[in-house]
């Protein structure tokens, strides 16, 4: 645990994916090494969809005395938005929703009818990525025969339950490397496999994945295969699941540019963004600050708190590449402290939440996702110590 002057927070990563989804880290053994490194005592797995990872998250967290929180993340849909145009935390498709549960039951336990209401999520998902997949092979032996690509490759090789388009785009990326070792034949096969002259550089290995992925995998793609509507359940039923499994429904937060410019029509409104989330009863927001401006980031915690919103940060670390597990603002700099309060803060209520309902009782929020009588300061308090138990 670090000090800063007289002050003593612990630093918090209440976001970041693993493995068992997409994750910048080959394993969980990576993202607790690095957290040792940087002295980082609190991590939340926030995997999409599934909790696969929990078990070996947990142990690893005992192992070097770190304190875990166990979150989850979908993707949804608001109707009304998507025909009103708005896009909410999504900047490339309106009415789409990144949602994620804080502070899940371990273990962790559904009732049979949100297992099967998952269960057919992640079907309708991976039919639509095995499509992809199938529309990429043929793409790769259009130009070399002998590449071949199969959903059950991509798996078995770079995913653990969930293949996701980041997945593909990584399996692409090493085939060409392993047929193409110089530069000039890297850039050669992308040149006729995007039909344009790529724009990163071939062995830059966080950019190239990133083109792969836009030019043939998001929509408009040359390999994307629309997603059934099946795929993107409303709100209301990802909070039933969440409320179901023990958790916290919490709207995760795209904001601004680095350079203070709102993104999104949804919270460039905050007045109207807070109407749409009391009247969807969400009472927790997560940040990502290392795609942020300070000001803004400020100026919106601000905000946001004065209306009751409860506030958690992480990193997500769902993209290609390794950097830093301690949670950055505006690209690199350091968490101020204000932030890092902010931070752990979120962390204690999120903690107190998981203390409590393992013990039968309400946490922050009841199991109808109305928030409870608890004071959020007593739910800090109460965080505090059960972390500091675990980290001491």
């Amino acid at each position: 645990m670090r000090i800063g002057g007289d002050v003593s927070v612990p630093h918090v990563n209440g976001h970041i994916h693993t493995p068992y989804s997409f994750s910048s880290f080959d394993n969980i053994t990576q993202i607790f090494d690095l957290a040792k490194d940087e002295e980082v005592d609190v991590l939340g797995i926030n995997d999409f969809f599934v909790s696969d990872g929990y078990n070996e998250f947990y142990n690893y967290a005992v192992k070097n005395g770190v304190f875990p929180l166990f979150n989850v993340e979908f993707i949804g849909l608001i109707p009304e938005l998507q025909r009103r145009n708005v896009t909410i935390n999504d900047p490339n498709n309106p009415g789409r929703i990144y949602f994620s549960g804080k502070g899940l039951n371990y273990p962790y336990r559904v009732s049979e009818e949100n297992k099967k209401f998952l269960d057919d999520l992640i079907a309708e998902s991976q039919k639509q990525v095995a499509k992809m997949i199938e529309k990429v092979n043929y793409l790769l032996q259009s130009i070399y025969p002998e590449m071949s690509l199969t959903y059950e490759d991509v798996k078995a090789k770079y995913a653990k339950e969930l293949v996701r388009e980041r997945h593909i785009a990584k399996a692409i990326r090493i085939l060409v490397e392993e047929n193409y070792p110089q530069k000039s034949g890297k850039m050669m096969f992308y040149t006729e496999l995007f039909d344009v002259e790529p724009k990163s550089n071939p062995d830059d290995i966080p950019a190239i994945e990133n083109e792969i992925r836009g030019k043939l995998l998001k929509a408009g793609g040359t390999a994307f295969v629309p997603e059934s509507p099946a795929s993107f359940p409303p709100v209301g039923r990802i909070s039933e699941y969440i409320l179901d499994a023990g958790g916290i429904p919490c709207y995760p937060v795209l904001l601004d540019d680095r350079k203070g410019n709102l993104i999104t029509g949804f919270e460039s409104d905050w007045e109207f963004m807070d109407e749409q989330l009391k009247a969807m009863n969400v009472h927790m927001i997560e940040l990502i600050p290392s795609r942020n401006s300070v000001h803004k980031l400020r100026e919106f915690i601000k905000y946001f708190t004065k209306k009751g919103y409860v506030i958690s940060l992480g990193s997500e670390h769902n993209t290609p590449g390794v950097f830093p597990i301690e949670v950055k603002v505006d690209g690199e700099d350091t968490l101020p402290e204000d932030l890092k309060k902010v931070s752990y803060d979120g962390a204690c209520v999120i903690a107190a939440h998981q203390y409590l309902k393992a013990n039968g009782e309400e946490g922050f929020v009841a199991t109808n996702g109305d928030r409870t009588e608890r004071s959020v300061t007593d739910l800090i308090t109460l965080g505090n110590a059960v972390i500091k138990e675990m980290i001491a």
